[in-house]
């Protein structure tokens, strides 16, 4: 099953439009999708607008493939789990977020080869034509690297030490 969602901040209209016609297109009934607070209604794909989180969950866990907004909660949830995840930024100048943090989120793990990007309309059809193919990077834990938190623990110290003086 491939599981789309979209957050539950904004609608994400020009996303859900492509996979629901794609799904149409390809005569795909594997697809579900979390569609949040939009006045769209998908010809082709079952969909909630919002979900129980053990029902999200659930979804999550048995999807083969994640499509998603460039969300971190999202991203890194599939990073967790170890589910291919494609991703599309909102982007701020079409009215889809207030600024472009997504857009540079997408570019920096795209990079990083932890996640697949479409970053435009024609790249997500493309995509998702290629979604049987995507691999899942290896999981990430699910707390900060120890080398980070010792980073981190050390500059409090630090700062602490500091201000007692």
């Amino acid at each position: 099953m491939i599981f789309v969602t979209v957050g539950t901040d904004l609608p994400f209209d020009r996303m859900l439009q492509i996979v629901d016609r794609w799904a149409g297109d390809c005569g795909r009934r594997d697809v579900f999708a979390q569609i949040g607070d939009t006045s769209l209604q998908p010809q082709h794909i079952p969909f909630a607008r919002f979900l129980p989180p053990a029902e999200f969950s659930r979804r999550f866990a048995s999807a083969t493939a994640i499509v998603s907004h460039a969300g971190m909660g999202t991203i890194l949830s599939a990073l967790r789990h170890a589910k291919p995840i494609l991703v599309m930024p909102r982007l701020a100048s079409l009215g889809e977020q207030r600024n472009e943090h997504q857009l540079a989120t997408a570019r920096r793990l795209a990079e990083m080869g932890k996640i697949t990007v479409a970053f435009d309309e024609s790249a997500l059809r493309t995509q998702l034509d290629r979604l049987g193919g995507l691999q899942a990077t290896n999981p990430i834990g699910a707390s900060a690297d120890a080398q980070l938190l010792g980073t981190l623990r050390r500059f409090i110290e630090h700062v602490e030490h500091r201000g007692s003086r």
